[in-house]
């Protein structure tokens, strides 16, 4: 019988206010399966949805300043 594997994390709330270094490794040690992807707020993306990608939203000092997520 196959072991169900729990679900990947897809939010980190409590990542807002913490630096993007800090913050992406933690959302990739949480979830192997996605990529943190570095974007200033405010700046036009890509707006396809991607499972692997977690947009992180950060000021020009590099703090997170939204609710990383996947997509």
């Amino acid at each position: 019988m196959a072991e169900e594997s729990a679900p990947r994390k897809t939010e980190w709330p409590e990542l807002v206010f913490v630096k993007y270094s800090i913050a992406a490794a933690i959302i990739e040690k949480e979830n192997p399966d996605v990529e943190a992807v570095k974007i200033l707020s405010g700046t036009p993306r890509i707006l396809n949805f991607d499972i692997n990608r977690v947009w992180v939203d950060i000021n020009v000092e590099e703090v997170v300043v939204k609710k990383p997520k996947v997509g």
